[in-house]
């Protein structure tokens, strides 16, 4: 018997079902600080794709892999599931109307925005904090979303720059130092 469980209780060979709603995971979850990201690409006919992602991890040094998820439902999955190669941009504090933009169904979300071509033509929008280019290595279903694990052929950036952080449904933009 395992000494670490309590009392009578048995290893489950499964999750027990939740004891909360949604909204309440949602706001657990938002308690949560995350750094907020671009992530950019070109789809199939070459035309631009971005849109402004907060779930972004390290996974691994060697080799360098990152990852990040998109919803099941996002109108960018297409695109980013026949994509080859990404670009993951950490925005900076003064980028919080990138965020909105690129959040924003229905428009021009690359209008006003200055980028310059990665390695494989997908954009690094300039003044990020940090960009990720990445060969789109791998894809895994997980309930709602897509997680994509990105392997890293380029990487950069700025010192001393504050990045823009998500907290509780609100953009934090205060310097960290």
């Amino acid at each position: 018997m395992n000494s670490s469980l309590p009392g009578n209780a048995l290893p489950s060979a499964q999750a027990l079902p939740p004891d909360f709603s949604q909204s309440q995971f949602r706001h657990a979850l938002g308690q949560f600080a995350t750094g907020v990201t671009v992530v950019t690409a070109l789809n199939q006919q070459g035309g631009l794709v971005g849109l402004t992602v907060s779930s972004f991890n390290s996974v691994s040094l060697a080799p360098p892999l990152v990852l990040w998820s998109l919803a099941h439902k996002s109108g960018s999955m297409e695109a980013l599931l026949a994509c080859q190669h990404y670009v993951i941009n950490v925005l900076s504090a003064e980028q919080t109307d990138l965020a909105n933009q690129f959040a924003t169904k229905g428009i021009d979300r690359f209008a006003g925005v200055h980028w310059s071509q990665g390695l494989h033509g997908a954009p690094v929008i300039h003044g990020a904090v940090a960009t990720f280019e990445c060969f789109n290595r791998s894809r895994h279903d997980e309930g709602d979303h897509i997680i994509f694990v990105g392997e890293v052929e380029r990487c950069g950036h700025r010192e001393q720059a504050d990045p823009l952080l998500y907290h509780g449904g609100s953009f934090y933009t205060g310097s960290l130092r």
